[in-house]
């Protein structure tokens, strides 16, 4: 409070608050200069690679220069080695010298800037150079040599700023020096004061979790104070054990026994790509885990979690000799490897097969690598949770799930830390959220603090998790953490935090919490919603590169059981992990710097090359030498004419050409009557089977709708509701024209341009997109009003649907304003409803509103294209095509579509070839046909349930086989046998709601 007699007007300060600022300057100014009591120079050169990282042995065989403290070094995503020789004196003590560096660290989170990485000589890796981890232990006293290979790597994400940056592109990086070398020398580490420092921090941190006027904290200042009072601050060094002795007893003072108990477990949550390429991920992960095999060595009670079995294979590929030292830390129960997947993918655009596949070959990676299987997905920092993720999680062997994320929603808060978490289909998986609400925690009196405040399950339960160290851009933990966990192990004030593994706290957690409650449905991220539409070229890549890995195994698996084709198990294996990759949670979702989309996009051409070529390899096997037009139906519904997953010929589309009717274009299809005026908008859309129109009166249906997109923070994460407020309605095109048998729509907005083919066939609307954008921060949405009633919609995920409300009774319902759906949406009254299917659209919106004429009406609109500036200020800018379709039908129609835009026919020439498999009943749909991964030779069919009720079917094969087995998803047999069929090579297959089965088929041959 301010004395207004102080001519200063400075507040006055009480006791405490004075003591501690006294305490903080003394660490500042007097302990942390002291923690090197000695140091000595090295002789430095540097080899600047100007280009692609390069291997050691390639920067051993190049000539250095001479190189000073204090000059520049680091084009943006150069690299520099530099060369490092120096002598540690003979009375100094091994775990006392140090090679000390700073390379022009900013004081910001490490991760996101200059970073070095240690070699021996021979090559061997010896640690990683960070900010706040800065040194690398010397050998024996005596003369040694290092080697840095330093990375340039730019700032672009601290302080966050969301301004436009080149830096994201190598084009437009620039060629000027970021970093400049500040320090690099032996320094002989005081271990008193080192341990003094630690000790002074873990009680000013206390300080800050507990509550003022209380008298552990009152005991804690005085303690600090007197430590002050009782060192020399000429003589740091020689008064650090005194101040110690007067800090022990406040730090000896045990743990109340309700306090919380942290299993604190050692983390680096490494994105595989975001503000830098993967080519420098590869970097990091090395970095990182050579810093965790240090600490290892130091503290036999770390241990450490790394999830991601891409990043361990990136690790075996580049730095053999450490992955060696991993897995044999792994061998000792100390590295985890956790989450079973290929990469920590989003969960909300992965097709369900690809979300499977991303447990299957994680998994089988770990189990081949190290002999070991995690039983809990980790996934803490992807952008909301699939209600698909509990069944294909426990498909998988999984039992657990952990994250953090939800603890970002803007409007609600989870209500539960600790809980089962049901999926679509009924299956539970055993959920926490940390409550420090964090994956980087530093095990600091705030992060502890926050664990205290935000447990939901106090009183019920004490076991949380604290995952502990530098993440995103790596790093990992460092002694200074573990210095801070020693020291709260039991500390009056504070929860007991005890170094441990997840498995142990996952089962310790679920023991106590014998009733956990439960969350039912999606776990949605009230925020990040912009990620549904950013970036839509990696997004078509995904959604084409998921259909053709379908299209390339199915036929790829029928050429080798009907033809003896051999099957392309490396290529396919291939393809889908640099697919899998790509569904990181910052790649898929559009949110990384330019040059991660420019690999994307090229890795997804050769993705599509590889597979193509397979396709027509093994259509070539099965069609034979016969010269009939046919097509190739991958989808597991019957279309044109030829059978699900069969080779026959098509019928041709029976395609209604518009005709002009005044003012007007008209299509008269046997199902539907549409109209479209000369706005380019469709003013009626007429079910004549029911006799009812899809629009409500007075309003336009196809309306292309320009928004303004400028987000408050997290450009191409968010979408801001408000936005929405501001924006326009294309309703002047420069043409309206009947082309062929469409209708063509033009508009042109600034330098942008889309066209717009209307046709109409089989009772459904087609609208495919031509877009050439150029605009910046505007977000394009496609708007259909519908004459209906409802107060729900129901939108496609992984293997079923999800019914959301669409109304906005709850803050829950109303920060649900963007939200994704794979293939199609569907809402409609109980006896008539409205199917929208796309092939490359994720973002939806569908909201229930108040027509013109006072009656309720349903608004669909469906997210086409964003411009986001950062971090890639070009983001979306270029050509684009989709393909959006619509009719009357029901959720049965609307599966159909899906399938039917996303898996089109594919022309051979040939004999026509019957289906592999055929199944009976139009609920079951078949999602993978494939070999065994394990060479086998097995036949693996997976299917589920698709219409949300209970449904049998009989599944016929093509082949013969010995016997059949229901599998988890790693192939391995479970549950009961399955039924065979009286039918020869038919088995009968019951599945609950939603319900994933997988069959594998025993010794496949062609039938005699």
């Amino acid at each position: 409070m301010t004395d207004e007699s102080n001519p200063n007007g400075r507040a006055r300060l009480d006791a405490e608050t004075l003591a501690l600022q006294r305490v903080r300057r003394f660490t500042r100014f007097r302990i942390e200069p002291a923690l090197y009591r000695d140091s000595r120079s090295v002789e430095i050169s540097a080899w600047r690679v100007g280009g692609e990282p390069v291997p050691f042995a390639e920067a051993m065989a190049h000539e250095y220069e001479p190189f000073v403290v204090g000059s520049a070094w680091g084009r943006p995503w150069d690299t520099v080695w530099f060369d490092v020789r120096g002598e540690v004196p003979a009375d100094w003590m091994p775990e006392e010298s140090e090679l000390v560096v700073d390379l022009g660290f900013s004081g910001e989170q490490p991760g996101f800037q200059a970073e070095a990485t240690a070699y021996r000589p021979d090559g061997s890796i010896v640690k990683a150079i960070e900010p706040f981890n800065a040194w690398v232990p010397l050998p024996d006293p005596g003369p040694f040599r290092l080697l840095l290979e330093a990375a340039a790597n730019p700032m672009i994400q601290v302080p966050y700023e969301y301004e436009p940056t080149a830096l994201g592109d190598r084009a437009t990086a620039g060629e000027e020096p970021l970093y400049r070398l500040e320090r690099m020398q032996v320094a002989r580490r005081d271990l008193t004061v080192w341990e003094l420092l630690q000790d002074v921090r873990a009680l000013d941190g206390l300080v800050e979790m507990l509550p003022r006027d209380t008298a552990r904290r009152a005991d804690i200042v005085r303690a600090l104070e007197r430590m002050v009072d009782v060192m020399d601050p000429d003589d740091v060094s020689g008064s650090a054990a005194e101040g110690r002795a007067v800090l022990a007893p406040a730090l000896a003072d045990p743990a109340a026994r309700s306090a919380l108990r942290v299993t604190a477990v050692g983390h680096a949550h490494i994105d595989s790509a975001w503000l830098w390429p993967t080519r420098e991920t590869v970097r990091k992960v090395a970095r990182t885990f050579a810093n965790v095999l240090d600490l290892l060595d130091r503290d036999p009670e770390f241990v450490f979690a790394a999830s991601s079995a891409q990043q361990y294979l990136w690790l075996k590929e580049s730095q053999p000799e450490l992955f060696e030292r991993v897995r044999a830390a792994v061998a000792t129960g100390r590295f985890r490897p956790v989450g079973g997947m290929w990469v920590e993918s989003d969960t909300n655009m992965p097709g369900g097969e690809a979300l499977a596949r991303q447990f299957v070959m994680g998994k089988r990676f770990f189990l081949e690598e190290f002999g070991v299987e995690s039983d809990e997905v980790w996934l803490p920092d992807s952008f909301g949770y699939s209600a698909a993720l509990p069944q294909i999680a426990r498909a998988a062997g999984a039992r657990y799930f952990v994250t953090q994320k939800p603890s970002w929603n803007e409007t609600n808060r989870l209500p539960y830390s600790t809980f089962e978490w049901e999926g679509i289909d009924g299956s539970r998986v055993f959920t926490h959220l940390p409550p420090a609400e964090t994956y980087n925690s530093d095990l600091g009196g705030l992060d502890l603090a926050r664990t205290e405040r935000v447990f939901s399950e106090k009183g019920a339960a004490r076991e949380v998790l604290g995952l502990f160290g530098w993440g995103d851009g790596g790093g990992g933990p460092t002694r200074e953490m573990l210095a801070q966990a020693a020291r709260k192990r039991d500390l009056e004030g504070s929860p007991r935090v005890e170094l441990g593994d997840p498995h142990a706290f996952f089962e310790a957690a679920r023991a106590e919490l014998t009733s956990p409650p439960v969350w039912v449905g999606e776990m949605y991220l009230e925020l990040h919603r912009g990620t549904l539409v950013s970036q839509q070229k990696t997004k078509r890549g995904n959604r084409h590169s998921e259909a053709l890995l379908r299209a390339a195994e199915l036929w790829c698996s029928a050429a080798t059981l009907l033809r003896g084709a051999a099957y392309p198990a490396a290529e396919l294996q291939d393809a889908w992990r640099s697919v899998l990759l790509l569904q990181f949670h910052d790649i898929l979702p559009g949110t990384s710097i330019a040059w991660v989309h420019q690999d994307a996009e090229a890795s997804y051409a050769r993705v599509a090359a590889t597979l193509n070529t397979l396709i027509d390899a093994a259509l070539r096997a099965l069609a034979g030498e016969g010269d009939e037009l046919l097509a190739a139906n991958t989808s597991p519904y019957a279309h044109r004419g030829v059978a699900a997953m069969a080779v026959q010929p098509a019928a041709v589309p029976t395609t209604v050409p518009p005709r002009r009717d005044g003012e007007v274009f008209v299509w008269d299809d046997a199902a539907l009557r549409v109209v479209m005026d000369d706005r380019g908008v469709f003013t009626s859309i007429r079910d004549l089977v029911v006799d009812r129109e899809v629009l409500p009166a007075g309003m336009a249906g196809g309306v292309l709708q320009l928004l303004r997109d400028t987000p408050r923070e997290w450009d191409a994460w968010d979408i801001n509701e408000e936005d929405q407020r501001s924006g326009t309605e294309l309703l002047a095109p420069v043409a309206v024209e009947i082309d062929g048998d469409a209708l063509r729509v033009r508009h042109e907005i600034g330098r942008s341009v889309i066209e717009m083919r209307v046709t109409v066939a089989d009772g459904r609307i087609d609208l495919a997109f031509d877009i050439d954008w150029r605009e910046s921060q505007k977000l394009l949405k496609l708007a259909m009003p519908l004459d209906l009633r409802a107060d729900r919609a129901a939108s496609e995920i992984q293997f079923g649907h999800l019914h959301r409300p669409i109304h906005r009774n709850t803050s829950w319902d109303t920060a649900r304003f963007e939200t994704v759906a794979h293939r199609w949406v569907h809402v409609g009254e109980p006896d008539w409803g409205i199917a929208i299917a796309n092939d490359v659209v994720y973002g939806h919106d569908l909201r229930t509103v108040q027509a013109p004429t006072g009656r309720p009406m349903v608004v669909a609109r469906l997210s086409l294209l964003r411009a986001p500036r950062y971090p890639d200020p070009n983001a979306d800018q270029g050509v684009h095509a989709f393909t959006i379709s619509l009719r009357p039908g029901g959720i049965a129609e609307a599966i159909v579509d899906g399938y039917r835009q996303n898996l089109p026919l594919r022309e051979v020439r040939g004999t026509p070839v019957a289906p592999l498999l055929e199944v009976s009943h139009p609920a079951v749909v078949v999602e993978a046909v494939k070999l065994a991964e394990d060479g086998s030779g097995d036949l693996v069919v997976r299917v589920y349930e698709a219409h949300g009720t209970r449904a049998t079917a009989t599944i016929v094969t093509a082949v013969e086989w010995d016997a059949v087995a229901a599998t988890d998803l790693l192939e391995r047999p479970v549950g009961d046998p399955v039924d065979r069929a009286a039918a020869p090579r038919s088995v009968v297959v019951p599945l609950h709601p939603f319900e994933i089965r997988t069959l594998r088929f025993r010794s496949p041959r062609p039938v005699a």
